[in-house]
């Protein structure tokens, strides 16, 4: 399994956590400071960094920016806000993943997955599926059923990001920081042209959607059709 490194200042979650990802399989080694945390990091040999902001001696933001400046180890942020301007700055800081306080182990294990399908770290399979619909992000392809779709580079990073939060509804902000890489904004009209694609080529229409459901003014989910 992973080899996770915790940054958490409050003792309880920080040892339940610990506890409950121990129990998984995975080897955790925890920490309430954020300069012991940006050490153990950057000379340690970690799958993966769960970073929690509120911490009492250097604002998380700040811990983030220092390890992506050294290292390219994935890092999920733990906060307590799930506004756009919350989650754009966590990915502009170089963030992988977040993770809205409160949450569970079981939900912060499936960010783990995920985070560790994309960088391929420690043997987890990179192939996600959702309904018939199957993401290969080795091969960087994608198939419906039997029949391969042919996705250009972003779509297939778009439909990919999507698949890894099934049935959660992803802002097209947060699309932009994350699959565009642009933190500061962008086109929406660019996601809805990407998604438009998308839709012709899983045999759906926005009408009559199956796999990817919008709703106005909040964002875009993709689903399985038949659960």
């Amino acid at each position: 399994m992973a080899a996770v490194l915790l940054i958490e200042d409050d003792q309880r979650i920080r040892q339940a956590l610990a506890t409950r990802l121990a129990e998984r399989g995975h080897h955790v080694d925890s920490v309430g400071r954020a300069l012991e945390g940006v050490t153990k990091a950057v000379e340690g040999s970690f799958d993966v960094v769960v970073l929690d902001l509120g911490l009492p001696d250097m604002d998380g933001s700040e811990a983030l920016r220092m390890i992506r400046a050294v290292s390219a180890v994935p890092i999920i942020v733990a906060t307590a806000r799930d506004d756009e301007d919350e989650i754009v700055a966590i990915f502009d800081a170089g963030a992988d993943d977040y993770v809205v306080k409160p949450y569970s182990a079981a939900h912060l294990e499936a960010r783990l997955r995920a985070v560790l399908r994309r960088s391929g770290g420690d043997g987890v399979s990179r192939t996600i599926t959702v309904g018939e619909l199957t993401v290969d992000l080795d091969a960087h392809e994608a198939r419906l059923g039997d029949r391969p779709l042919d996705l250009s580079s972003k779509e297939f990073e778009l439909i990919a990001y999507l698949a890894e939060r099934p049935g959660t509804m992803v802002s097209k902000r947060e699309l932009l920081a994350a699959v565009w890489k642009q933190p500061y904004g962008g086109a929406d009209k660019t996601i809805d042209v990407h998604l438009s694609w998308l839709r012709k080529k899983l045999g759906e229409t926005a009408s009559q959607p199956r796999y990817l459901h919008t709703k106005r003014g909040v964002g875009v989910k993709l689903v399985d059709p038949d659960p």
